[in-house]
């Protein structure tokens, strides 16, 4: 194909337009193959392979969307391409197609955030531990949203109103303990693998004792429910940040879950979940923010019980 040899990556990305809009999908599938093929010779459509990958998981039917459902695949896609083909196609339609277990247990667990009743015992249980059937004490949490040309984020969970608030003397911080861990690890991909900078705080005291070790006088805060706090923990660890790998609201759920699990005092998800709220009860959640407008990705979160006298302060900024 001349486009190809010549690299013409936006007459390719038109040719895949119409490919698409005829349902000529074994056609992608030739493309992609002979980019692929192209590239082995020096020629720069990588990223033309990539996006006909990104439009057989999106728009092509489920059977054909599965083909390119495996691990390594779809790094430089707009998503996760698990992610982009559970967008748009039920659990009952891709079932049939999926074999490896990480990216079958990944597709799941979306669905069943997108709706679907998934039942437990389809899935390797050990890959995300916790339920696939979200509890009713769960919010709604944040979707990506997949389309043709582009893939658009949640950005506006944290339109809550917040209130100014002189802090307290700065306390000694105590050691790092699992919370501390749970917490880091929502944001990894933000200093990992992209620009941004977190810090978790740990102390003998109240959240704005141990916001006011990290620097700031003054902050924005606002009391949030677990639910709230639940829903931005998921889109933080669902995201890759300014310029990390985005890995999927599944894997920002367990993250929030592994949070509350290390609040609560477990080593490993109990038999019955449906009561967690309950137990978590008498957490005090905060929502913060420096208010000097950070811009960017940004997670300020806090935490504390108070039965124990503790509590832990997450900050995390990352670039656009």
């Amino acid at each position: 194909m001349s486009l190809i040899e010549g690299s013409d990556l936006a007459g390719l990305v038109r040719a895949i337009d119409g490919i698409c809009s005829r349902g000529e999908w074994d056609e992608l599938i030739d493309l992609r193959d002979r980019c692929n093929e192209a590239v082995t010779r020096g020629k720069q459509v990588w990223a033309v392979s990539q996006f006909a990958e990104y439009r057989l998981a999106l728009e092509a039917p489920a059977v054909l969307a599965a083909t390119v459902l495996t691990d390594g695949r779809g790094r430089f896609s707009l998503g996760p391409l698990w992610e982009v083909a559970a967008s748009a196609h039920k659990w009952s339609d891709l079932d049939p197609h999926l074999d490896i277990p990480t990216i079958r247990a990944l597709t799941a667990h979306e669905r069943s955030i997108q709706g679907d009743a998934v039942p437990e015992d389809v899935i390797d249980r050990a890959i995300l531990e916790i339920p696939v059937a979200q509890q009713s004490w769960e919010p709604t949490y944040p979707l990506a949203k997949y389309a043709s040309d582009r893939a658009t984020f949640p950005d506006d969970i944290f339109d809550i109103e917040m209130t100014w608030t002189d802090l307290p003397d700065p306390v000694e911080r105590d050691d790092e303990d699992e919370v501390t861990g749970a917490l880091m690890d929502l944001v990894k991909p933000w200093w990992d693998d992209s620009l941004g900078k977190a810090e978790v705080v740990t102390v003998a005291g109240t959240i704005e004792e141990a916001i006011r070790s990290l620097g700031p006088h003054r902050v924005r805060m606002a009391d949030v429910t677990l639910g709230t706090a639940m829903e931005a923990m998921t889109w933080a660890g669902a995201s890759g940040g300014g310029h990390g790998r985005r890995r999927g609201t599944p894997a920002g759920r367990v993250g929030a879950w592994w949070v509350l699990l290390e609040l609560l005092g477990y080593d490993e998800v109990p038999h019955d979940t449906s009561t967690l709220d309950e137990e978590a009860s008498d957490l005090r959640w905060v929502l913060w923010d420096p208010g000097d407008r950070v811009g960017g990705w940004n997670l300020h979160i806090g935490v504390e019980d108070p039965a124990d006298g503790i509590a832990w302060v997450l900050s995390a900024v990352d670039s656009v």
